[in-house]
C-alpha cells in the first residue's frame, strides 16, 4: 500500500506537475493556510503571513506552461482572495501578485497519464474499457430506478420535473442542515456505527464556503485538519444565508458529508494509531465511502420511501454523468464544450454544466471516484451481508483499517478482522 502512494507520489510530482501549471494549487495553500494560522492566534497568523512573499516567489518561479483555462480559474480565484486578504491585517508588501504565467491552450494531460492517474492514482485499479462498462451499467440503473420511482410519485411526469417539484425545507440553511446532522448523529449512534464519545471528540462544524475557495468548490465540501487525534471536521456550504434554497436532497447531502460519510470516515482515520495510515488517502475510497453512506441509511431505515429512493437514484446518476464527462473530455474524446452539452441534455442548467465541467479539469479523474468506490463496496457490503452480517460490523470493520485499498479491504473483510 505504501509503494502506491509512494509510486502515485512521484508520477504526480514528475508527470501530472499540477504544481507547474494550477495557481489554484497555490492559492488554495495560501488560503486554508492563513486561515488554520488566524484560528491558531495572533504569532501564528504573523508567522504564516511572513513568509507569504517567498511562498509566492516560488509559486512563480514553479508556475510554467499554464493552459488558458486554469490560468482563468486562477485569476478568478485570485479576486476573491484579494478581497479576502483586505479584511486581514497584511503589510502591503506582503500583498504579492500571484497570477503571472506562460499560457498554452492544452490543459489536458496526456490520455497515456490520464490513464495512469485514473488506474493508479484514484486507486480504480481498472482499466479504461472496465471503467467505461462501470459507468455504463450505473447510468443504465439509476434511469431505471429514476423512472420507477418518479412514476410512483407523480405518474406521466418525467423525472427531471418530478425532482424539481420536490418540496425544500423551510428555514434558514444553517438552522437546516445543523438539525439534520444531529438527527444522522443520534442515528448511527443507535444503529452502533459510531459511538457518542467519539461525536464528542470530533464534532462537526456547519459553514458557508470563503469567498476565495469558490471559484473552485463545488455546492457542498467537507475538510478535517490533520490531528491526532482528531478534533473535528467544518461541513461547508456554498450558500449559506438566511434567504439560501436548500436543495431537496439535502439530507442525503448531509449524510454524504458528514455521518456517516466523510466525517467519520476522517475521524477513523486520524485515530489511528499507525502514523503511516492517518495520512494515506485514495479518492475511490474517499469519495466510495461517503457515497455508499448514503445507501447504508436505507439499509438501517433512516431513509424510506420513493421520494428518498428517487433522490439517491438521482444523486447516483448525476455522479455517474460527472465520471463520463471527466472521463471523455480528459481522453480528449469531447471538448469542453461538448461535455456540458452532454450534461445540458439531460437537464443540467448550462451555465452550471460549465462552471462543474472547468473545474472538472483541475483534477483529472477524480469524478470517477464516486461512482466507481461506491460499486465497489456496495458490491464488497452485498457479499458481506449475505453471510448475515450487519451494517455496523460492516462500518467497523471498514473504517478501522483506514483508507487501504479495495483488494486489501476485500482480503481482510474476507478474512472476518
Amino acid at each position: 500500500m505504501l509503494l502506491r502512494v509512494v509510486r502515485s507520489l512521484r508520477e504526480q510530482i514528475t508527470l501530472a506537475k499540477v504544481h507547474e501549471t494550477q495557481p489554484t494549487y497555490y492559492l488554495t495553500i495560501v488560503g486554508i493556510g492563513l486561515a488554520e494560522a488566524m484560528a491558531s492566534g495572533a504569532e501564528a497568523l504573523q508567522a504564516r503571513m511572513a513568509r507569504l512573499p517567498d511562498f509566492l516567489d516560488q509559486a512563480r518561479l514553479n508556475l510554467r506552461h499554464v493552459p488558458r483555462l486554469f490560468r482563468d480559474l486562477g485569476i478568478e480565484m485570485l479576486a476573491k482572495q484579494r478581497e479576502w486578504l483586505k479584511t486581514l491585517p497584511l503589510a502591503e508588501s506582503l500583498r504579492h501578485p500571484a497570477e503571472e504565467a506562460f499560457v498554452r491552450e492544452e490543459f489536458r494531460p496526456s490520455p497515456h497519464l490520464y490513464k495512469r492517474i485514473a488506474t493508479h492514482h484514484m486507486g480504480c485499479f481498472l482499466s479504461p474499457e472496465e471503467i467505461v462498462r462501470e459507468l455504463e451499467r450505473e447510468i443504465e440503473e439509476t434511469q431505471a430506478l429514476l423512472e420507477h420511482e418518479a412514476a410512483a410519485i407523480a405518474p406521466g411526469r418525467p423525472w427531471q420535473h418530478v425532482v424539481h417539484e420536490l418540496p425544500r425545507p423551510a428555514g434558514g440553511a444553517m438552522g437546516v442542515y445543523r438539525a439534520i446532522i444531529d438527527d444522522l448523529a443520534h442515528h448511527c449512534v443507535a444503529q452502533g456505527l459510531t459511538t457518542p464519545d467519539l461525536l464528542e471528540e470530533s464534532p462537526v462544524k456547519v459553514e458557508g464556503i470563503p469567498e476565495f475557495m469558490r471559484p473552485v468548490r463545488s455546492n457542498a465540501a467537507f475538510s478535517m485538519p490533520p490531528s491526532h487525534p482528531p478534533r473535528g471536521g467544518t461541513f461547508f456550504i456554498q450558500d449559506a444565508g438566511e434567504g439560501a434554497r436548500v436543495p431537496a436532497d439535502y439530507r442525503l447531502l448531509a449524510a454524504h458529508e458528514t455521518l456517516p460519510g466523510h466525517h467519520l470516515l476522517d475521524t477513523c482515520r486520524w485515530r489511528q494509531e499507525n502514523p503511516i495510515r492517518r495520512h494515506i488517502e485514495f479518492p475511490i475510497f474517499y469519495e466510495g465511502w461517503a457515497s455508499f453512506a448514503e445507501e447504508l441509511l436505507f439499509e438501517t431505515g433512516f431513509f424510506a420511501g420513493p421520494t428518498d429512493r428517487l433522490l439517491m437514484a438521482k444523486r447516483r446518476f448525476w455522479r455517474a454523468m460527472r465520471g463520463q464527462a471527466d472521463f471523455n473530455l480528459h481522453m480528449r474524446r469531447q471538448s469542453i464544450e461538448e461535455t456540458a452539452d452532454t450534461l445540458i441534455a439531460q437537464g443540467m442548467v448550462p451555465v452550471r454544466a460549465m462552471a462543474m465541467v472547468r473545474r472538472y479539469a483541475l483534477k483529472p479523474g477524480y469524478q470517477l471516484a464516486y461512482t466507481i468506490g461506491r460499486r465497489r463496496f456496495r458490491r464488497l457490503f452485498d457479499t458481506y451481508r449475505r453471510g448475515d452480517g450487519r451494517a455496523a460490523d460492516f462500518v467497523r470493520r471498514v473504517l478501522v483499517q483506514g483508507e487501504i485499498g479495495f483488494d486489501h479491504l476485500e482480503r481482510i473483510i474476507g478474512e472476518g478482522g
